[in-house]
């Protein structure tokens, strides 16, 4: 796949420069291998990029009926943005926060400054293919500006052998309050998805995002998440996977601002052959800092998972409270998953802790329900809901609480669990 910046939604002058310049390094940098430690038991030599492009034309394109029942079914929603295919089709905004200063818009002449400001630049070369491809959406808070219903935006494949680059960048000025779901979907098609997401969390902030990963079994994603929490600002980052064919999530989030705080969380489940990788970064640069990591996930039939993770302390982060904890049942003999905690602390005067475990269910737990005259798949699916229940009940939406738990029960029971019903 070579990257053409002229063959990209036309956007303002910046944006075009940039993608030329993502261009020619990603031409010049290697496809990253699991020789490399970040990629280690990952399937990266598997994709061929050369099956996927990007989708021709910006003719309209209505929402699949399945979609817009799950936008329906799981509001009210504050605002809506759809893409198809990696193209924006629609936005739909509030009007009374509209009128406060909320934005929800692709990138233009003024958000040069803002698009790119956290993420690093060339992670690898999937964040400068992203770069030379996407048209990036920018979701924007005005400093005091409480936005009290979530805002959806909506990516959805539908089209084999397409390719999407979503980037999206929210910005949570001063003391301000917002909720922002995406949500990534797809038809059965073969696709490939290399999203981007900037999270940045403005001093006194709140900010609650959530990932909601629900593509085919068809499908690879390769994505990057950054965020930045400013002084005394708090994030909640989350993120739950069901679907795709491998889907990575990498996740670095700088605690930047003396008292802030993130608690980042994952609920993955994979069946058949799929391959859920996550690779996250706790990075404390400032004093009494803190970050709280709760990953869970469950592997059945031959499915795979990954997890790594690191928490970074540096030499000013005195007083930083940084724990680290991912758990992995594995629910069949053919199923594995790896789990890879790591510390990095440069100053005394901190708290610091990392935990994983990877089992079966409990064989205590499944006797317990079994000598009650519970059956034993009624017993494992309701262990496996209780084990799901505390990355559950702690997402920014309850809303969508009632349609996840059915979802991981349908997986449970050999079925495809969809978030937008088929």
């Amino acid at each position: 796949m070579t990257p053409d910046a002229e063959a990209v939604e036309p956007g303002a002058e910046w944006l075009r420069a940039r993608r030329a310049g993502a261009a020619e390094r990603f031409a010049t940098t290697p496809l990253p291998t699991d020789a490399e430690e970040v990629w280690r038991y990952s399937r990266v030599a598997e994709l061929e990029l050369d099956d996927f492009s990007p989708r021709a034309g910006s003719g309209a394109v209505a929402v699949p009926a399945n979609v817009q029942q799950t936008i329906d079914a799981t509001g009210p929603w504050s605002g809506v943005a759809v893409a198809i295919d990696g193209r924006l089709v629609s936005i739909a905004l509030d009007d009374d926060l509209a009128g406060k200063g909320v934005i929800i818009r692709t990138a233009g002449d003024a958000d040069e400054d803002t698009v790119g400001r956290v993420a690093v630049v060339g992670v690898d070369a999937f964040t400068e293919l992203n770069a030379a491809w996407s048209a990036p959406v920018v979701v924007q808070v005005p400093a005091g500006v409480v936005v009290e219903r979530p805002l959806l935006l909506v990516h959805w494949l539908g089209t084999d052998g397409v390719a999407a680059f979503p980037h999206t960048t929210v910005v949570g000025g001063a003391n301000s309050e917002v909720t922002v779901v995406e949500y990534h979907g797809s038809a059965d098609v073969h696709a490939f998805v290399d999203p981007v997401v900037e999270l940045d969390v403005g001093d006194a902030a709140r900010m609650r995002y959530l990932n909601l990963q629900d593509l085919g079994d068809r499908v690879w994603q390769i994505g990057y998440q950054a965020s930045r929490v400013g002084r005394d600002a708090s994030l909640l980052s989350a993120v739950v996977a069901l679907g795709g064919d491998y889907a990575r999530v990498r996740t670095d989030s700088r605690l930047a601002g003396k008292g802030g705080s993130a608690s980042l969380m994952a609920l993955y489940f994979g069946d058949g052959g799929q391959m859920h990788d996550f690779r996250t970064m706790q990075d404390h640069a400032a004093p009494n800092t803190t970050s709280d990591l709760l990953f869970k996930g469950a592997v059945a039939d031959h499915s795979r998972s990954v997890y790594t993770g690191l928490i970074r302390v540096a030499k000013e982060a005195v007083g930083t409270n940084a724990f680290q904890t991912n758990r992995n049942l594995v629910l069949s003999e053919g199923a594995s998953a790896e789990s890879v905690p790591n510390l990095e602390i440069e100053t005394n005067q901190v708290q610091c802790s990392h935990a994983s475990a990877v089992g079966p269910i409990d064989e205590e737990q499944r006797f317990y329900l079994e000598s009650r005259g519970v059956p034993t798949e009624v017993a494992d699916r309701l262990i496996v809901l209780g084990f799901f229940g505390e990355v559950l009940e702690r997402l920014p939406v309850r809303a969508l609480t009632a349609r996840l738990r059915e979802a991981v029960a349908d997986k449970l029971a050999g079925r495809r669990g969809r978030l937008a019903s088929p």
